[in-house]
């Protein structure tokens, strides 16, 4: 096998075989393969494509290239499992609050997260915003935490799809992050490899998502769930709206202080809104159909199991969150209705802020983003606060503000607004 060799047949729109699948993984994984070798590989997936026996060896490959973890009740493991991804998105602060309310209706949530892919966040960076909180957990410090809280959000241990780990920053600094077969197979070779017994997928669509259409993100759900139910992972998949930003925060610890809200029991209509969806399939999925996370946020009983979960990895839920130093006012031109706000343009004007990064070795700045003064269906009043940007270098203001045009429109009337709910559909 040589990699050249690999990258050319998927240039020339061949179908790799299982043996330059398992090949390029492996050898990319020990770096015999260099990354900009793997970003050729990459590129042309994206331009390309690949079939479902593709996909479903590519994902079994990710998942050989390192362990594979248990939380059966021999692990010391007593709730049935059950866990989340998201494909990525704008103000997509969900996880967040999600973790600890299906924990407080019962079930274990072994939550493995991400960082931030170009125009979207990372829920690891978000959290990491917490003083002394850790990403980094060895999988007997996983254990323990899932043990004594019900719930953990962490880092993938480099023993877990170390391929995956590798991949995952890779695409993020080559244009290659939309490409169906890398989400599927990165998402679900980390999920399989994990051992949650159930998984519910939020695929997102709209400007601000990766998918763009309602028939991608099928196309993308579909496929994941095939993935899932083939390992024996109860799988379902809930496509949702990602045209406008979720809640009222684009950034780092901007977004950890809105969930906090929401566990306190206020915070954005949708926010609260996706959160009890995706709680509700969770719990469904897990054997839990009876539980009610909605008056499990009403009592107090997730903010109890968050405060315990962001202690037990070092973090202290009580300390005051970063800001940023510097802060800019975006006032309303018109007098009228807010008819759109584009994610993507919210998206790109956090990231250009600080709170993503451009490179895969850029850190991030915990108070850089967005805050959103008013949602589409809003009155406006010309001259008022729309959108504040914070960020600690302000040199960085006129880079967010190009981000921003003709990312909004007020309509004098409004009468051509329609507000929609979150939840587009389900794919099971």
């Amino acid at each position: 096998m040589d990699v050249i060799s690999v990258i050319r047949t998927k240039r020339d729109r061949g179908a790799l075989t299982d043996e330059q699948i398992d090949w390029v993984i492996d050898a990319y994984t020990r770096g015999a393969v260099a990354d900009e070798q793997m970003s050729a590989l990459a590129m042309a997936i994206l331009l390309n494509g690949m079939d479902r026996r593709e996909i479903a060896r590519w994902t079994a490959a990710m998942i050989a290239s390192g362990e594979r973890m248990d939380f059966s009740p021999a692990s010391g493991i007593t709730r049935p499992t059950a866990d989340k991804h998201s494909t990525g998105g704008v103000g997509d602060k969900i996880t967040l609050p999600l973790a600890p309310l299906v924990a407080a209706c019962g079930a274990a949530v072994p939550q493995l997260s991400g960082r931030g892919l170009g125009h979207t966040g990372g829920t690891l960076d978000k959290l990491e915003s917490i003083p002394g909180w850790r990403a980094a957990l060895s999988n007997e410090e996983m254990l323990s935490v899932l043990g004594s809280t019900g719930a953990v959000i962490c880092a993938a241990g480099d023993g877990l799809a170390p391929a995956d780990k590798k991949l995952y920053a890779l695409r993020d600094v080559t244009g290659t992050v939309e490409a169906i077969p890398l989400i599927a197979s990165s998402i679900m070779s980390k999920k399989i490899a994990e051992g949650t017994g159930s998984l519910v997928l939020d695929v997102k669509v709209g400007t601000g998502a990766f998918m763009k259409t309602l028939e991608d993100a099928r196309e993308l759900a579909a496929t994941m769930v095939g993935l899932g139910t083939d390992h024996g992972v109860r799988t379902v998949a809930l496509l949702t709206d990602m045209s406008t930003p979720l809640g009222l925060t684009a950034g780092n610890a901007l977004e950890v202080r809105e969930s906090v809200e929401v566990l306190a029991g206020g915070g954005p209509a949708d926010v609260v809104e996706l959160t009890l969806a995706l709680a509700r399939e969770m719990l469904d999925a897990a054997g839990l159909p009876d539980a009610d996370p909605a008056r499990a946020l009403a009592d107090g009983s997730a903010m109890d199991v968050w405060r315990r979960m962001i202690s037990a990895q070092g973090g202290d839920p009580d300390a005051p969150l970063p800001t940023a130093r510097e802060q800019h006012v975006v006032t309303a031109p018109a007098t009228g209705v807010l008819t759109r706000l584009d994610a993507y343009g919210i998206g790109v004007a956090a990231w250009r802020l600080g709170a993503g990064r451009a490179r895969k070795e850029d850190p991030v700045q915990s108070g850089a983003g967005i805050e959103l003064h008013a949602k589409p269906g809003a009155r406006v009043t010309a001259g008022q606060p729309l959108l504040t940007l914070h960020t600690d270098t302000p040199e960085r203001f006129p880079y967010g503000l190009e981000s921003l045009t003709g990312a909004y429109d007020i309509e004098p009337d409004g009468t051509a607004f329609t507000a929609r709910g979150i939840v587009r559909e389900r794919v099971a």
